[in-house]
């Protein structure tokens, strides 16, 4: 499915691995599609193996609520379902029990089909739906394997740590005496980012890339 006629009808945001717009089609549908055309020669590459990879964990999650879903990916412009909600950072969810619980029973049906986001610690990439509830985007960084693998298992305690912490933030009274000690417990795949790969992201985005996105709030005016 391609959208030859959709015109754009506002730009989300831009970055280095392509520019993202809301669009509507010739039926009036809003969609929203991420576009690699505007990638800088040198980032087309991973601006590519990125977006590849967000189509294949959006084709895992194809049919489940609460998520995007993919609608067209021929290697330059993907296109997703269009989810009305805000940003967590925008609505933040203070005092509601209710999100956080739905927000769980989403991420062990992201689990169960194989999937681990590896990105929730961004508030951007937890929407609070029009309704109040929760919604998951943005799987550019999305693991897909067997859900009984043990790294799997590993990925999907740290996608449940990250909610944990925006639960402490926003409902700190709601944490339950075992979500307290996860928080406490830290995973030697944590330590290992933090030690490895978390220099040489700060290094790429803000040096390189120039981000200075706050955990996803978006670039600094």
């Amino acid at each position: 499915m391609t959208h030859h006629d959709a015109i754009e009808i506002q730009a989300l945001k831009a970055d280095s691995f392509g520019r993202i717009a809301l669009m509507r089609d010739g039926r009036g549908r809003l969609f929203v599609r991420r576009d690699l055309g505007f990638v800088p020669w040198w980032l087309r590459l991973p601006a590519w193996w990125l977006a590849r990879r967000e189509a294949r964990a959006l084709r895992r999650v194809a049919g489940m609520a609460a998520t995007p879903q993919l609608l067209a990916w021929d290697g330059r412009r993907l296109d997703r379902s269009y989810l009305d909600g805000m940003a967590m950072y925008q609505r933040p969810p203070r005092g509601d029990v209710a999100y956080f619980r739905q927000a769980r029973r989403l991420l062990i049906q992201l689990h169960r089909r194989g999937l681990a986001h590896n990105d929730l610690a961004k508030e951007a990439n937890w929407l609070v739906l029009a309704d109040g509830r929760p919604a998951i985007v943005d799987f550019q960084l999305a693991a897909c394997a067997d859900p009984r693998a043990r790294w799997m298992r590993l990925l999907a305690r740290e996608d449940l740590r990250h909610l944990l912490k925006h639960k402490r933030t926003y409902c700190p009274h709601a944490l339950t005496p075992v979500e307290r000690r996860l928080l406490a417990r830290r995973s030697w795949l944590r330590e290992a980012w933090f030690v490895t790969g978390k220099p040489v992201y700060r290094f790429v985005t803000r040096r390189l890339l120039r981000w200075e996105d706050n955990e996803g709030r978006g670039p600094k005016p």
